[in-house]
């Protein structure tokens, strides 16, 4: 083999293990081939908090219902022919909740599902406001009230009787 064929064969395994990996990740927006029975993306903000329901219509019972957090999306898309019974729950759902604005991801939860025909999606506005959750970093920050001292808030209160701060 010549340097020239063994490059072009490098290259060449290199495109297809990448789109090997690549395959088992979803993009809300399409990735990059994009078609129309790629799944939905549910964003919800804190003046519209989004809950999400699928209804199986032959007995119009529901499910899956999510209140999708605030600051959250969810993305979910069905699979035909992968479920467990071939005439109740034929296809199968895959989502996640991630934190709205993610465009790629894998999608990690599976729920067993009514065939296409006979499922509905219903989304549904919550009352607003709806605040966020208040993200993990926030909570060692120094400039909040919640879990200090009495003299730290505005209200006041003594000073500790160990360290004099002022004398």
């Amino acid at each position: 083999m010549t340097r020239t064929s063994i490059a072009h064969s490098a290259a060449l395994i290199a495109l297809l293990a990448s789109t090997a990996a690549l395959s088992g990740c979803y993009g809300p927006r399409g990735a990059t081939m994009p078609f129309s029975g790629n799944g939905y993306t549910y964003v919800s903000t804190e003046m519209q908090p989004v809950t999400i329901t699928v209804v199986d219509t032959r007995t119009e019972t529901a499910f899956f219902k999510l209140d999708i957090p605030a600051g959250k999306q969810l993305t979910l898309n069905f699979l035909e022919g992968k479920g467990d019974d071939p005439v109740e729950r034929p296809d199968r759902m895959v989502y996640s909740i991630w934190d709205a604005g993610t465009s790629t991801g894998r999608l990690n939860n599976q729920l067993t599902c009514p065939p296409e025909s006979c499922r509905r999606i219903d989304y549904t506005l919550r009352n607003a406001p709806e605040w966020r959750e208040e993200p993990a970093e926030y909570r060692d920050r120094v400039d909040v009230v919640k879990g200090k001292p009495a003299w730290w808030t505005p209200q006041g209160g003594e000073l500790p009787k160990e360290r004099k701060f002022y004398e």
